[in-house]
């Protein structure tokens, strides 16, 4: 096994997690930073998650183009990874997906998605939202090249997610499962928010307080975060896949 064995892995499993969890569909798409070389990134070719193995996993640089001779159709939008990677070194994995639960609340400026329930505090207190037509016009939406998808890691900042317009949202963490973690409770967060928002009143958020308190208790290399990925691998039936951390799991292994 070489040292790109279990990240592959790894990013195979997401993977399914993202679908089975309905993250992603047929559409949408999962990184991870190359952990040898950090000018490139992996990611499957274009294909749905749920039907991604080892061997669909390629790699890129960071203007998302293939460093290897790849025939294969590769992801329209994989500029949105290469943008992010290149703009955030603190970035490990990068998400893009379009859960429809996350959508009103990038098409309606009064309706804020902020974090109201204790797992949803991994969104941080800020959700920007980017519009492709304030920079670029009228277009299909998607981002299809660097100059969108450095429009839209700019809008990203320092933030962890950032919605898109009638589109989806890109999400960045500083771990693999850190990343899948954050988008499989975006959506949740979301729900619950509308829904209260739907019950009419106030709505209490989350105070600034409790994000940090909550997000300082978590680390992406604890016993509970392999509990997580653990029950989410075999509920997408891959966790015939999982590697246990003491032999060196790619996302709970210390560097």
């Amino acid at each position: 096994m070489n040292n790109l064995d279990p990240v592959i892995q790894d990013l195979v499993i997401a993977n399914r997690i993202l679908a089975k969890e309905e993250v992603v569909d047929a559409y949408g798409h999962v990184s991870v930073r190359h952990p040898e070389n950090p000018d490139r990134f992996l990611i499957a070719r274009s294909l749905a998650p749920e039907l991604v193995g080892r061997d669909d996993i390629v790699e890129l640089d960071l203007e998302g183009q293939p460093v290897h001779d790849e025939q294969r159709g590769l992801y329209l939008e994989r500029f949105i990874h290469a943008a992010i990677f290149a703009a955030r070194p603190d970035v490990m994995a990068v998400i893009h997906a379009h859960a429809e639960d996350i959508l009103p609340f990038g098409i309606a400026p009064a309706a804020k998605l902020r974090p109201v329930i204790h797992s949803g505090s991994f969104i941080g207190a800020e959700v920007p939202v980017w519009d492709i037509a304030d920079n670029f016009g009228d277009t299909n939406l998607l981002v299809t090249n660097m100059a969108q998808a450095n429009d839209l890691a700019k809008c990203l900042g320092g933030n962890s997610i950032a919605l898109m317009r009638g589109h989806g949202f890109a999400a960045a963490a500083r771990s693999l499962i850190e990343v899948v973690r954050l988008s499989v409770y975006l959506p949740r967060n979301a729900r619950a928010l509308m829904r209260a928002m739907q019950l009419g009143g106030e709505i209490k958020y989350l105070s600034q307080g409790e994000i940090e308190a909550r997000n300082r208790g978590y680390s992406p290399y604890s016993v509970e975060t392999w509990r997580t990925w653990e029950y989410w691998a075999n509920r997408a039936g891959c966790g015939h896949l999982l590697t246990r951390p003491e032999d060196g799991h790619a996302n709970l292994r210390r560097e």
